[in-house]
């Protein structure tokens, strides 16, 4: 229902709603009030309550304690409500534009490219970020919300499709910027801390800047108030009431991003604000847009506010623990307890959402095909043995398994080259299956291990056996891996089951869960002052040191469980169809998944807790499959094996050689191919996913 606010006399009814929303706001102004005297007197240097009132109210510059409360305490907690603020707004003009309640800028990308951006022009045009760092944020968060919006289809989409293209806009995105953490890591020293969002401030300068632009884009959007609430009528309402609703929905886009990119530009990305905010000030019965949008900015800052507060509570030797790491612990339980709530996310009803449509190749046969395939990655196997810091030919490599060769070619060829080969070979392949079946589960073309929590799970466990004990062997690591990846996609099962596993749900409570596990990872690193160069080697992936040890824990896995997922591979074909035909045909559907879905989660966990997180083999190796190959299963599983073996195997030769003696993780460069590739797939199959 909509009513004015101001102006005319209201009913009775609407009175007392207007009340109730009065007194929630107040409440909120309260709430951060407290929240905003805690975390002024909060901090590493222990300074009383009456030194920190008289630093506020009659200052002296002589007095240390004075000065970090006036320079670092005050900034800390402006910036933290300013950027709070900025986020819950943004959010809630997200959420109503898009009519999705999912959405926010984190979860559409906007976050994602704005770091890029940030992180790119520090390097590459330093002048231009400190010239104007919100244009930079700003070109960054536009460009990717261009381009989820372009691969939803357009901004009336489902809420799953148009998260899942968010999200996949971001980790393709987040690849690129761990490729210029590791190519510039000097330049990019303090980033790591940063991207996690952390609201460490020295002086008054980010307020200076930041305050001024999100007062006047929050002015802006209120003046959008009865605009924004005659929008949510939908569209043919909207219009019989004059409204210009795609100049709307423009416009509140465009103030959202910007909040977005003033928020990123002084405090790094901090994802679920925007999220979880709008959602809160509805629950308590906020709706028009007029309290909507400043009762988000109240408890946006709010929830900025207490996560800084916990944050500096955790005592740890460093200066402080970024608050971007806080966040999602709370926004991650938030996203799925709203997925739960939300009925039919996808509105497929069955239907199929797994975009299939390529037609295999009518010029070669399967056979044909096949062969290619096993004959390239023999090659790039023998590539893979010839090139490096030591350059062997082909001869001397015969010579060498026949029994001959020298003593250093024997080394260079069984110590070091074919056993690090054979895992990133046998890796690919169990990475590369695992996602074609939960693709073919969640009927969805951009599943993955990354997508529902395997690959985050397992890195999760790996940090904490990596934080808990000084020098661990590497099979507490693996094992460690690999029981992350099955107790994160648990959960995701267990959360996300309403009456059986529904596509849509399982997919965004995996990206609930994997933000959960990811910021888990973050706060570990940071607590446990690891290395941060080693710690994003091995969440890159890297088959740097892998020897026979590591191929003989790994193999067993791929070598059993990959004719399994042959022989299960049909029932996909017959799920892609929808959930009413392999019930007609008398196949268990949600047994039929669970079958599907251990076979996928033990691969990826395989694979992962052996080589670390190596991204993007599983969404990329079917895809390319189904270009080739078609959608018949039976045919994809073994040519989808073939493709991710020879994209890991070509990925670790080529970070081996370019920079060497230097190594780049094998996962950063599948990152570097396959990037590309998956954004021009996904440009390509927009419109056909759910």
């Amino acid at each position: 229902m909509v009513f004015k606010i101001f102006g005319s006399k209201l009913s009775p009814l609407a009175s007392r709603q207007l009340t109730s929303a009065a007194m929630i706001l107040l409440g909120g102004l309260l709430l951060l009030v407290m929240l905003l005297f805690i975390h002024i007197i909060q901090g590493q240097t222990d300074i009383n309550i009456g030194t920190t009132l008289n630093a506020i109210v009659a200052p002296d510059e002589n007095l240390a304690a004075h000065n970090i409360v006036r320079l670092m305490r005050l900034p800390r907690a402006a910036i933290a409500v300013i950027t709070g603020a900025a986020w819950g707004i943004a959010g809630a003009l997200l959420q109503t534009v898009t009519r999705n309640p999912l959405a926010s800028s984190s979860t559409l990308g906007i976050n994602a490219g704005a770091y890029f951006a940030v992180a790119a022009t520090g390097i590459f045009a330093p002048d231009w970020f400190a010239r104007s760092p919100v244009l930079v944020a700003l070109t960054g968060g536009l460009l990717a919300a261009g381009l989820t919006y372009a691969i939803a289809a357009g901004v009336q989409v489902s809420p799953i499709r148009l998260t899942l293209s968010g999200v996949a806009v971001s980790l393709a995105l987040a690849s690129f910027t761990a490729l210029l953490q590791v190519f510039y890591e000097n330049q990019t020293t303090g980033l790591f801390f940063w991207g996690a969002g952390s609201l460490l401030q020295t002086d008054w300068s980010n307020s200076a800047y930041a305050f001024p632009r999100v007062a006047i884009s929050a002015g802006l959007a209120l003046l959008m108030s009865q605009s924004l609430d005659v929008l949510l009528l939908g569209d043919d309402m909207a219009r019989s009431l004059g409204q210009r609703v795609q100049l709307t929905r423009l416009s509140g886009t465009a103030i959202a991003v910007f909040l977005a990119a003033v928020a990123v530009s002084v405090v790094g990305p901090i994802g679920f604000i925007g999220l979880v905010a709008p959602h809160l000030v509805r629950l308590m019965g906020c709706r028009p847009h007029a309290l909507l949008l400043p009762g988000s900015a109240i408890w946006g800052a709010v929830v900025l506010v207490a996560a800084d507060i916990f944050a500096q509570s955790v005592k740890t030797n460093l200066s402080e623990i970024p608050v971007g790491t806080v966040i999602p612990l709370v926004g991650a339980p938030f996203l799925i307890g709203l997925v739960r709530k939300t009925a039919n996310l996808d509105g497929s009803k069955g239907r199929t959402v797994l975009a299939s449509s390529h037609r295999p190749s009518r010029r070669f046969s399967y056979p044909l095909l096949l062969g290619t395939a096993i004959v390239a990655l023999a090659v790039a196997l023998l590539a893979g043995l010839v090139w490096g810091g030591i350059t062997l030919n082909p001869s001397q490599i015969l010579d060498t398994f026949l029994g001959g060769g020298t003593a250093l070619s024997q080394k260079v060829i069984f110590n070091l080259r074919l056993p690090r080969l054979l895992v990133a070979i046998f890796a690919g392949a169990s990475l590369a299956v695992s996602g074609l079946l939960l693709q073919g589960v969640v009927r969805n073309a951009i599943a993955g291990p990354e997508i529902v929590g395997i690959t985050s799970g397992a890195g999760l466990g790996a940090m904490c056996v990596l934080v808990l004990m000084p020098n661990p062997p590497v099979e507490a690591v693996a094992i460690a891996a690999f029981v992350g990846a099955f107790v994160a996609f648990a959960a995701v099962c267990l959360l996300a089951w309403r009456d059986g596993l529904s596509p849509a749900s399982l997919a965004l409570v995996g990206i609930a869960v994997s933000a959960f596990c990811s910021s888990g990872i973050n706060l570990l690193v940071v607590m446990a002052k690891l290395r941060v160069a080693q710690a994003l080697v091995w969440l890159s992936g890297s088959t740097y040191a892998r020897e026979w040890v590591d191929l003989w824990r790994l193999i067993a896995w791929p070598l059993v469980l990959l004719p399994i997922a042959w022989i299960f591979s049909r029932w996909l074909d017959l799920m892609a169809l929808g959930d009413d035909v392999p019930r007609l045909v008398g196949i268990p559907l949600q047994k039929a998944r669970g079958i599907l879905l251990t076979i996928a989660v033990a691969l990826a966990a395989a694979a992962v807790s052996t080589v670390g997180t190596i991204s993007f083999v599983g969404l990329i190796a079917p895809h390319a499959a189904r270009i080739l190959v078609g959608t018949n299963h039976r045919k994809l599983v073994p040519f989808a094996a073939i493709l991710g073996a020879l994209l890991v195997a070509i990925s670790d030769t080529i970070g081996r050689v370019v920079l060497a003696p230097k190594e780049i993780p094998a996962g950063l460069v599948v990152a570097a191919i396959g990037t590309p590739y998956f954004l021009w797939l996904l440009w390509q199959t927009r419109g056909k996913m759910a």
